[in-house]
């Protein structure tokens, strides 16, 4: 048996307790359902909190200078904990509910419901306590955000500190909101643009960021917004998946309500704002864009507000930059390295790229051998210099790249056949251009000829090549440096040196050596000092030779042309020692250049040229006779200008048989013969360029036809008393510069108003002379215009009875020079105070000293507009030789004529 305990408690108390137990604990298993529904209720509230709070964050952050709260990412860290606790919560709730019974006061297993319920009520009190947190007045704070990323810029920068300046002070002006800096490849736009953007690291005024983006040649919208975006503070991984559109819309929205600055660096198209979501500059929103580029073209497009070029440095800053390059030490090593290194920093031109390589290679050559020879390579070959095909004409060779078509390249490649700095006549390359095939004169010379300047336009605005004026010639120059690598791209990058033989102005005394004389296409030896060609070459690929300005040249041998069958272009032009010359066999010749020669006449060889084009005897001096002349089937371009062989009757009738002649310069010196050329409406049509020389007492007028393609006209040692045209209509649209010299009996010029586009008028000696422009004769003529309206130098010389320009003030929007010498009557020029446009580069010029006092000035203010522009010629003694030498200022072209005042150009 058992033993037995027995406990003694009062029944109340009992009972009591046990019910304490029940209504408390008891609570967790017959309140579950109610409890459940609860915390769902309350979840809710604490996910709409949740949202509400996130929402916030990503309005204010969204500018990209806020950020979270560290309490409020806190909080939002403890609601995710929350919600998978719930979720793990819930998902045995049906259990748990099927598990009560007793109408729900019990369990079927009261321990486990126990539990659960203890667990729901616990939950519902952390998420009531969650969610009172939730309450937060500020979400975000302010962010401290870098606005401008210095950007690293190379220890050595010379140069282009004036040019700094003045970009930076027309960026800060509040007129411009886009400025475009343009130049050629390794002039330092990028360098110059960085130095801009590090300003704004000491100095960023009201701007609010500052932006800087590389685009580069393939224009990418997607990685330009990228980069914005990232700067801003707007990119992350679901935003880099939203399309072009909804990018620009961010951005847009944000820079909006920013004062911001863009740097665009290197862009080679058009880049659309308003794809990228940048709003416009402009004068209310403060913003600015700054960009760099290699085309001019861009620029336009651009629509910039302020324009730039980046040039290459002065010979001073130039030299300055080498010398840091290259070390004190290793200049000062031996006086010949100092001496030899001026030469190799001058064969880089000023370009910072070249100065930078070509120094750093040179820093470390320690003898004067190997400064002589790096001397040596740069000027024979300089694709050979150590780093300049890696480092330099790679960089320069974009540029080319991105020309559209092959024939803009073959013309870009075809101006590397010219000596370094030698200054290219745009309308030679016309000829030259046409000939070889690379325009098509099929629809007209003047069409292919606005061809012509279009390309070059192009490559000016590329910045390869670069265009300027001497003399109102126009002319384009190839950059030293940018002709190596034309050289370089033209020998299929080096790999074959012999296709494209270019040694001109390199002091040559003899035909180079050639390896495969059968690969050669193009050879120019011209401005050497070779004496005489022998020897006979297989070239069957040559389709170029240039050999001009070989001064002492005097003799080609027989055979020297006899294995070239698809020569094109041969200029021997400028040898005037050259008195024979046999053409045979140049039955593909389209080009002859024998200008400036002292051939006396044309062999037979001539007669088997039917392909040949242009036909250049201009300046040959000792010509007697193109006998033979009508058999060039193929001729449209003959010049004879200046030559000793005038026009006569027998050359009349020859020219009228030249079936496609269209260009033709020539010289007339008989009354007779000039009467029947003008008559001859066959060649009128075709005269570019006329000398009308010593026409006797015979000739008491001169009567012009309509002349529309006559570009040039001298009338020199005339009698004739007048010049008159035949219709009253503007007949001479093309004229632009016209020499009057030693005409005695003329008094008047008056047939000028019918030369609209005048740009070059020089009158000379004509004792006779009172008025440039009649006033009596002007009113009675018809279709007469103001004239002079695109003249641009005026001259006059000994015309002791020239009283009168005009009768009253007139405008000159382009003049920049008038000349006066010898017109002691010449007392009032038709000037006011507002007749110049262009004042920064006018200036009236004069020869006597006493002249410039008797001057009557329309009024005091042209007086005080004009006295000082006025400027006393260095010589008083004019004479026509010291006048004339036109082409002397164009490569040093010097023409040597029979008539003993003439001198033809």
């Amino acid at each position: 048996m058992g033993s037995c305990i027995s406990i003694s408690m009062p029944c109340d108390q009992v009972v009591n307790q046990v019910s304490q137990c029940f209504s408390v604990n008891g609570s967790y298993i017959y309140n579950l359902s109610k409890n459940l529904e609860a915390l769902h209720k309350e979840m809710e509230v604490l996910k709409a909190k949740r949202d509400d709070v996130q929402a916030r964050i990503s309005r204010e952050e969204f500018t990209g200078r806020r950020q979270m709260l560290a309490q409020v990412q806190v909080w939002l860290k403890n609601v995710l904990d929350i919600e998978d606790e719930f979720k793990d919560l819930v998902s045995t709730s049906n259990s748990e509910v099927q598990r009560l019974c007793c109408c729900g006061l019990c369990s079927k297993n009261v321990e486990m419901s126990y539990r659960y319920g203890k667990r729901v009520i616990r939950m519902l009190k952390m998420v009531k306590s969650t969610s009172s947190q939730g309450d937060f007045d500020l979400v975000t704070e302010e962010v401290h955000v870098t606005e401008v990323e210095e950007m690293p810029i190379q220890p050595t920068i010379v140069g282009h500190e004036a040019l700094l300046e003045r970009v930076w002070n027309r960026l800060m002006d509040n007129g411009v909101g886009v400025l475009g800096l343009y130049g050629m490849g390794g002039v330092g736009k990028t360098t110059l643009l960085a130095q801009i953007n590090n300003k704004f690291t000491k100095s960023r005024g009201s701007f609010d960021v500052v932006i800087w983006v590389v685009v580069s040649k393939s224009l990418n919208i997607l990685k330009i917004q990228e980069d914005i975006a990232k700067k801003l503070g707007l990119w992350n991984e679901e935003w880099d998946k939203e399309n072009e559109n909804r990018r620009a819309l961010d951005i847009h929205n944000v820079l909006k309500r920013r004062k911001f600055v863009l740097f665009l660096d290197d862009i080679w198209a058009k880049v659309n704002l308003s794809t990228i979501g940048i709003p416009y500059p402009d004068v209310v929103n403060g913003c600015k864009v700054v960009f760099t580029t290699r085309s001019r073209g861009v620029c336009g497009r651009m629509e910039v507000d302020e324009l730039m070029e980046v040039s290459c440095l002065d010979p001073d800053k130039a030299w300055e930059l080498f010398q840091k390059k290259v070390g004190e030490g290793t200049l000062k090593i031996h006086a010949d390295i100092h001496h030899i290194a001026r030469q190799v920093y001058g064969k880089c031109s000023g370009l910072p790229l070249a100065l930078n390589v070509i120094g750093e290679t040179m820093s470390c050559k320690s003898t004067v051998q190997e400064w002589r020879h790096a001397m040596d390579v740069l000027t024979l070959s300089a694709a050979d210099f150590s780093s300049m095909k890696d480092e330099i004409f790679h960089i320069l060779k974009y540029s080319y790249d991105n020309l559209n078509g092959e024939v803009v390249k073959s013309c870009f490649l075809y101006c590397s056949l010219f000596p370094e700095d030698y200054l290219i006549d745009k309308e030679r390359l016309v000829d030259y251009w046409i000939c070889e095939g690379f325009i098509d004169e099929i629809q007209g010379r003047e069409r292919a000829r606005n061809q012509v300047y279009e390309i070059l336009g192009i490559l000016v605005r590329a910045c390869l090549l670069v265009e300027g004026e001497m003399k109102n010639i126009s002319y384009v120059t190839m950059h030293d440096v940018v002709r190596d690598m034309a050289l370089w791209i033209a020998s299929d990058l080096g790999k074959n040196k012999e296709i494209f033989i270019v040694q001109a102005g390199v002091d040559l005394r003899n035909m180079p050596y050639v390896k495969n004389w059968k690969g050669v296409k193009k050879m120019s030896l011209m401005r050497n000092n070779i004496e005489r060609i022998c020897g006979s070459f297989e070239c069957a690929q040559l389709t170029t030779l240039f050999l001009q300005k070989n001064q002492p040249l005097v003799h080609v041998c027989n055979d020297f042309f006899m294995y070239v069958p698809m020569l094109v272009v041969l200029d021997l032009s400028g040898n005037l020692g050259l008195s024979e010359l046999p053409l045979i066999h140049l039955v593909s010749l389209r080009y002859l250049d024998l200008s400036r020669t002292s051939l006396k006449r044309l062999h037979v060889g001539l007669q088997e040229m039917k392909k040949l084009i242009h036909l250049n005897l201009e300046s040959t001096r000792k010509l007697v006779s193109i006998s033979g002349i009508s058999n060039l089937s193929s001729l449209r371009s003959l010049g004879l200008q200046g030559s000793y062989k005038t026009l006569d009757m027998s050359l009349l009738k020859e020219l009228q048989l030249v079936e496609h002649l269209e260009n033709l310069t020539i010289e007339v010196s008989s009354g007779m013969v000039l009467e029947q050329l003008l008559r001859s409406h066959m060649l009128v049509k075709c005269i570019q360029k006329v000398g009308i020389n010593n026409l006797g007492e015979s000739t008491k007028v001169l009567t012009l036809p309509t002349m529309c393609v006559l570009r040039r006209l001298n009338v020199s040692g005339c009698r004739m008393g007048e010049i008159q045209i035949e219709k009253t209509t503007q007949s001479f649209q093309n004229l632009s510069r016209i020499d009057i010299c030693v005409c005695y009996c003329v008094k008047d010029l008056t047939w000028l108003v019918f030369a609209p586009n005048l740009v070059d008028l020089r009158v000379k000696y004509s004792n006779q002379l009172e008025e440039i422009i009649s006033k009596e004769k002007a009113a009675s003529v018809e279709g007469g215009h103001v004239p002079f309206q695109k003249l641009r130098s005026l001259y006059l010389c000994h015309s002791p009875m020239l009283k009168s320009i005009y009768w009253s003030p007139l405008s000159f929007p382009c003049l920049s020079k008038i000349s006066i010498a010898g017109c002691p009557m010449l007392r009032k020029l038709p000037l006011d105070s507002n007749s110049i446009v262009r004042f920064e580069v006018f200036f009236i010029e004069y020869r006597e000293e006493g002249w410039i006092k008797e001057v009557e000035w329309e009024d005091e203010a042209t007086q005080l507009r004009f006295l000082p522009l006025c400027k006393l010629g260095t010589d008083p003694t004019v004479t026509p030789s010291k006048y004339d030498s036109y082409t002397q200022s164009i490569n040093s072209v010097v023409v040597v004529r029979h008539q003993p005042v003439n001198h033809y150009f």
